[in-house]
């Protein structure tokens, strides 16, 4: 089987057009590329999902297609239209939003606010106390990052409720989606 070889993603993206990937959540809201007040690649790909992935075994745990990921965020990169139920997989669409997610810069829970939310974690006082010491805490990130973070837990919620068909409880999403929260 012959292997073809192509340029990496870095030498095929023009350097002149808009990314999404690896861009702030504040810089995409300046330049437009956002849906609802979030970016468009999160709308896209969690609509996507919503109607496609809920009940599909390992969502986010199976990797999807690296050369159709590859192909799906040139595309975005590029400005250009993406059709995803035409162009794309359940597995792949859910890497492509692991991989958005994991590329922001200062993630969906700004490094500013890492230390108080393992300070709280840590806390010993009872859990009403902490939850609303968190949901204050929480009010404290930017517009742009409270928004993603909102929309993500709502769509992740509604992933778990469908854990037995899917194999996705709360835990194994936070395992998943710990670490492109707090990077």
């Amino acid at each position: 089987m012959k292997k073809i070889a192509a340029l990496p993603l870095s030498k095929q993206r023009d350097d002149s057009c808009q990314k999404v990937f690896g861009v702030s959540l504040q810089e995409l809201q300046q330049q437009g590329l956002t849906k609802n007040g979030l970016p468009a690649v999160v709308w896209n790909t969690v609509e996507y999902l919503t109607q496609h992935g809920l009940t599909q075994e390992g969502i986010f745990r199976v990797n999807g297609n690296k050369k159709m990921v590859d192909w799906l965020r040139l595309k975005y990169d590029q400005g250009e239209e993406v059709e995803l139920a035409k162009d794309a997989d359940v597995c792949s669409v859910a890497s492509l939003l692991k991989l958005f997610l994991r590329e922001l810069p200062d993630g969906v829970i700004t490094s500013a606010l890492h230390p108080r939310f393992i300070q709280l974690y840590q806390d010993p006082r009872n859990d009403a106390e902490k939850e609303n010491n968190l949901k204050e805490l929480i009010k404290e990130l930017p517009d742009a990052n409270y928004c993603l973070l909102k929309y993500l837990c709502r769509f992740l919620t509604r992933v778990a409720e469908h854990h037995t068909v899917n194999r996705m409880n709360i835990f194994n999403l936070a395992t998943i989606f710990g670490p492109s929260c707090f990077q």
